[in-house]
């Protein structure tokens, strides 16, 4: 692999560390943060904790402009910033208010970084190392969850104001990604779709990289209508690509990933295991995670996309199906857990492996951070509004028949991938954009 290429892969996949990080420092401050300014429940949940992810919502829906307007790295650099001011204003906080307005900026953060640095890796890539060097961002994604919850444990009663230095300490690796990001070179591709074609000739000599501008635009060229800049992706001829975007992304929700990520302690309550389900849930699922996101990595440009999400599919299918009839029938013990540790692996290899590459490669260079904001909007809107009607449907129908329906989604997730989703491993991106415009497998 060429060296320069990963060296830029893995800065551009930080972001991804810092989304994992934000989203999950909070668990460890929350309750802390409750008692301290005396907030009911639900002010607390939307405000305090959910300003985040509505952020993280306007960021993913709007992300594709800066994207495509100001280009990859500068999106990138800012992206940073945008981290960086949010760890610093949330540990500085001193009223709720206050508090969720700066979470609402690093979730702004996380939702165009779901959007910039997919499409930033998948330009710079060579096609036949693509699904790896993309898979860097969600491997950073896990990667800083795991960190997220140790920090949380060695800040956790270091003083009254533990909080701030558990949501604060993400202002140093911020920082430094923000820094590294002023070093990236900008996207050969980004650069062509405005004209710069010397610059673009001088970055892929500097990056080693195996394409020639004049190779570049004539792939380019191949792939790109007569209406270039004035096509959108709501277009006729992109409805297949954005029907692969809209419906990956809504079957990584419904598998209820998300939902059980947020609420396993009280799933692991509500399955009769005591006080452990803290420890259990967030080493023990973190570490489960990280292994197998990091074996999905490694086989996604060697197995392809579609054999990834058959496996996943059939390991959702078996585990959720498993913890649906374990609520069902009140089976006790330690079942539960095991069950939902193999739906996380199913996860890992699968969908959480391919999702943020396949979006970033089925549409074409000029609409690529439009195409990845639709993709990564449907994701976040879901992530969402699904964990929210977690406790009201457990308290309403029961754990086992929401399981059960996670599980029949994930049935018609395996008829998506056999019947619908196309291989595109080892395909350059220009190729790919001919083969997927106009509905075309």
């Amino acid at each position: 692999m060429n060296p320069k290429i990963l060296r830029i892969s893995l800065i551009a996949a930080l972001a991804g560390f810092l989304f994992g990080f934000d989203t999950v420092v909070i668990s460890g401050a929350e309750k802390k943060l409750q008692a301290l300014w005396e907030t009911s429940d639900a002010f607390h949940g939307t405000v305090v904790i959910g300003m985040a992810l509505f952020g993280t919502v306007i960021g993913a829906l709007f992300g594709g402009i800066p994207t495509n307007k100001i280009g990859r790295k500068k999106t990138l650099f800012w992206i940073g910033v945008l981290y960086t001011l949010s760890a610093l204003g949330s540990a500085l906080a001193d009223d709720p208010v206050s508090f969720g307005i700066f979470r609402f900026l690093g979730g702004l953060g996380i939702g165009a970084s779901t959007v910039a640095a997919p499409t930033y890796i998948s330009e710079i890539a060579p096609a036949k190392q693509r699904g790896r060097l993309v898979g860097l961002y969600q491997f950073n994604i896990v990667f800083g969850i795991l960190i997220a919850f140790f920090s949380n444990y060695l800040l956790n009663g270091i003083g009254d104001n533990d909080w701030r230095w558990m949501v604060g300490v993400e202002a140093i690796p911020a920082a430094i990604y923000t820094l590294f990001a002023l070093g990236l070179p900008k996207s050969p591709r980004w650069l062509l779709t405005r004209g710069a074609q010397e610059e673009a000739a001088v970055i892929l000599k500097r990056i080693g990289s195996e394409l020639t501008v004049d190779r570049l635009r004539q792939d380019m060229a191949r792939s790109a209508s007569s209406g270039g800049k004035q096509e959108h992706i709501f277009m006729g001829k992109y409805r297949f690509p954005l029907a692969l975007a809209f419906l990956i992304a809504l079957f990584n929700q419904f598998s209820g990933i998300n939902a059980f990520l947020y609420y396993a302690p009280r799933i692991f309550e509500e399955a009769g295991l005591g006080e452990n389900t803290a420890l259990l849930s967030s080493i023990g699922i973190g570490f489960t995670n990280l292994v197998f996101t990091l074996l999905g990595i490694y086989l996604i440009d060697r197995l392809g996309r579609r054999q990834l999400m058959y496996i996943g599919s059939v390991g959702y299918i078996i585990s959720l199906g498993l913890v649906a009839a374990a609520f069902i029938l009140e089976w006790s013990g330690i079942m539960v857990p095991v069950f939902l540790f193999v739906f996380i692996a199913a996860h890992a290899i699968g969908q959480g492996a391919v999702i943020w590459v396949f979006i970033s490669e089925i549409f074409p260079n000029h609409l690529r951070g439009s195409g990845q904001s639709f993709g990564t909007s449907v994701h976040w809107i879901l992530a969402w509004l699904i964990p929210s009607s977690i406790p009201v449907l457990f308290s309403w129908v029961g754990p086992g028949p929401v399981f059960a329906f996670f599980a029949f989604m994930m049935v018609l997730q395996l008829l998506f991938v056999h019947f619908m989703m196309p291989e595109t491993k080892g395909i350059s991106l220009e190729a790919l954009s001919e083969k997927l415009s106009g509905g075309k497998k």
